[in-house]
């Protein structure tokens, strides 16, 4: 493995795309499993629970998690980038960069 690949956007990519790769071999998966047990099941009654309407709903909590998860990743890039400009001066050959 060559360091530019490694650095570059080409490993990145590859494993980005056999990420979503999987994820598709799993969501059919998971739709062709939820399709069978549907045929299967028995209709079921609806049942009355107190405040149920003010639970949040699935998706929701998803929606919540991935958003509070991308603001604290990007509040950690900053950081992260912060970090390294505050202590560039100390990188080899930048003993002429600015304060």
């Amino acid at each position: 493995m060559t360091e530019s690949r490694i650095v570059g956007h080409e490993l990145p990519e590859e494993i980005l795309s056999t990420v979503r790769k999987s994820q598709a071999a799993v969501l059919d998966a998971i739709q062709g499993w939820a399709s069978t047990v549907q045929s299967i099941t028995p209709s079921l009654p609806d049942v009355s629970v107190p405040f149920a309407e003010k639970l949040p709903k699935p998706q929701d909590l998803v929606t919540g998690a991935y958003d509070f998860a991308e603001q604290l990743l990007a509040s950690q890039r900053n950081f992260a980038e912060e970090v390294m400009t505050a202590t560039a001066s100390l990188l080899p050959g930048k003993q002429d960069a600015p304060a």
